[in-house]
């Protein structure tokens, strides 16, 4: 994790200053590789909780939410003024002060002395898969292939709706300037339902739960698509978000379930950084759809 905290700070170190694109396409890539890392490990380790893994899981990723939710309200600021590239000087001190918090807490220890030092019992690896590597059963297993086509759609969607309603606010429903916090609703939903719907998920199960969500979220998504409202339009983005929301942790959760305890980290980093693509495949698909059609081509896709 310490690593991928590095490769954030000095992503934002190179965007700050507003340097040529092309630097700005590799401070991205830089920036990529380091939140990866993190959310790999991050994942990986809490699904390796013994103890209430599910709530800890939803807690984590509504921090997620929560981050996600202040950005927009931050960016929308900045964009507004001239040097609107300043608007990562706060990703810049904020990854700053994750690295020390990283440094502090695990003190460069590796995930399973952290396990055993709260008590954990780490189990040793199967005796009939020690012929094998361990990516070798990670691209072996069905389950995590499954789980990453999964992941893949589901960030896609999620990342694609976050940024791409602004557009769609902007152009057709006349938003205005103070359309990023539409955006900002969306992921504020997202934060909310990761917490709030945990006990919908006990309820009705959580393979259950996946469908109930999806459909409603398809029914919202054709209220903003076909009713011209723009606070309509916002209200049920925002409920989107809440309806999103679980559906990344059910996947983690189920992972830490069914993986086997010796793969669980390295699958948990292939499912979410394969899932990754998704948020470069669906936003580009809908830029080259909405470039030829409008974007009003977001919603159906």
């Amino acid at each position: 994790m310490f690593p991928g905290s590095l490769c954030q700070v000095l992503a934002y170190t190179l965007m700050a200053p507003a340097l040529p694109f092309p630097a700005l396409v590799i401070a991205y890539a830089i920036n990529g590789v380091g939140i990866a890392m993190q959310d790999a490990q991050a994942n990986g380790y809490v699904a390796s909780l013994e103890s209430n893994a599910e709530t800890k899981m939803g807690v984590l990723h509504a921090v997620y939410g929560a981050g996600a939710l202040c950005s927009p309200l931050v960016a929308t600021q900045f964009s507004q003024l001239k040097h609107w590239s300043f608007h990562y000087l706060t990703s810049l001190g904020l990854s700053i002060v994750n690295t020390a918090i990283l440094i502090a807490v695990f003190r460069f220890k590796s995930q399973d002395e952290c396990l055993r030092k709260i008590g954990q019992v780490i189990p040793g690896k199967a005796s009939e898969d020690s012929n094998n590597s361990t990516f070798r059963q990670i691209l072996g297993h069905k389950t995590v292939n499954l789980l990453a086509f999964y992941i893949l759609v589901y960030v896609g969607v999620e990342v694609t709706i976050g940024g791409w309603i602004v557009t769609f606010i902007i152009q057709e429903r006349n938003g205005g300037p103070s359309s990023g916090y539409i955006s900002a609703g969306f992921f504020g939903g997202l934060m909310f339902g990761r917490v709030a719907l945990l006990w919908v998920n006990e309820k009705i199960g959580e393979r259950r739960a996946i469908f109930v969500y999806a459909l409603l979220a398809i029914g919202l998504e054709l209220v903003v698509w076909l009713v011209p409202s723009l606070v309509g339009d916002a209200v049920a983005v925002s409920i989107v978000g809440v309806l999103l929301g679980p559906m990344y942790p059910i996947a983690m959760n189920h992972a830490g379930r069914v993986l086997p305890r010796w793969i669980l980290t390295g699958s948990i980093g292939w499912i979410a950084g394969f899932g990754q693509a998704g948020s470069a495949v669906l936003p580009f698909m809908t830029g080259a759809l909405s470039s030829k059609f409008g974007i009003r081509s977001l919603q159906p896709l």
